[in-house]
C-alpha cells in the first residue's frame, strides 16, 4: 500500500516565505521532508503538507517524491506539471540502485515534467527502504526461476533497509544549505 503525505517549501521575494511539498512512501520522503523543514528557517515556512493549490502561490518550492519505475510518483508529476515560473528544489528516494548515475537519470526524468519557465535550484536523491513485500516477491521469483539478477535485487533490498541514514540526511542538509547561501 502506498502512503501519501507531503511537504512543501517555497520562498517568496521580500517576505522569504517557504513552502515545502513532498510525496512519501514508507516514510522515506517524509524523513527527507522533515530534515529539510528543520534545516530551513522556521519563520519562513508558510506551508508544509500534501499537494495543495496554496503551494502554487510560492516562488520557491522544495518538492519531494518517491521513485516509481524510474521517475517520480504520479501525484508528484501531476503537481510539478502545474508549476510555472518557480524556483524548485527536487528531492527524492529510490529503493533500487544506489549509484549517482541512476539518481541523475531519475532526476532528469522528473525534470522533464517541469515547464521551461521553472528553474531547478537544487536536487538531492538517496536510496530508501522498500516495503517487505518487494523482498518477498523477489525471493519468490528467485525460487521459481533462479537468476543472478534476482539475487542482486534481494541484496539491494537488504542494503536499502538502512536508508535514508544519517549520512544521507547530512548530504541533504548540505545541499539545502548551498541553495540558501
Amino acid at each position: 500500500t502506498r502512503a501519501s503525505g507531503s511537504f512543501a517549501a517555497a520562498l517568496r521575494e521580500g517576505k522569504n516565505e517557504l513552502r515545502h511539498r513532498i510525496q512519501q512512501q514508507n516514510g522515506n520522503a517524509a524523513l527527507l521532508a522533515q530534515t529539510l523543514q528543520e534545516q530551513l528557517p522556521q519563520a519562513d515556512c508558510c506551508y508544509f503538507g500534501a499537494p495543495d493549490t496554496a503551494a502554487l502561490a510560492a516562488d520557491t518550492l522544495y518538492v519531494g517524491f518517491w521513485t516509481d519505475k524510474g521517475k517520480a510518483d504520479t501525484d508528484t508529476l501531476d503537481f510539478l506539471q502545474q508549476l510555472r515560473g518557480k524556483q524548485i528544489f527536487l528531492f527524492g528516494t529510490a529503493g533500487f540502485g544506489g549509484s549517482a548515475e541512476y539518481f541523475e537519470q531519475i532526476l532528469a526524468a522528473v525534470q522533464k515534467s517541469l515547464d521551461e519557465s521553472n528553474t531547478v535550484i537544487g536536487t538531492y536523491m538517496c536510496q530508501g527502504k522498500m516495503p517487505m513485500t518487494v523482498r518477498q516477491q523477489s525471493k519468490d521469483a528467485a525460487a521459481a526461476q533462479p537468476c543472478t539478477n534476482l539475487e542482486m535485487l534481494i541484496e539491494n533490498f537488504d542494503k536499502a533497509l538502512a536508508h535514508p541514514d544519517a549520512a544521507d540526511l547530512d548530504q541533504l542538509r548540505k545541499k539545502a544549505a548551498e541553495v540558501q547561501a
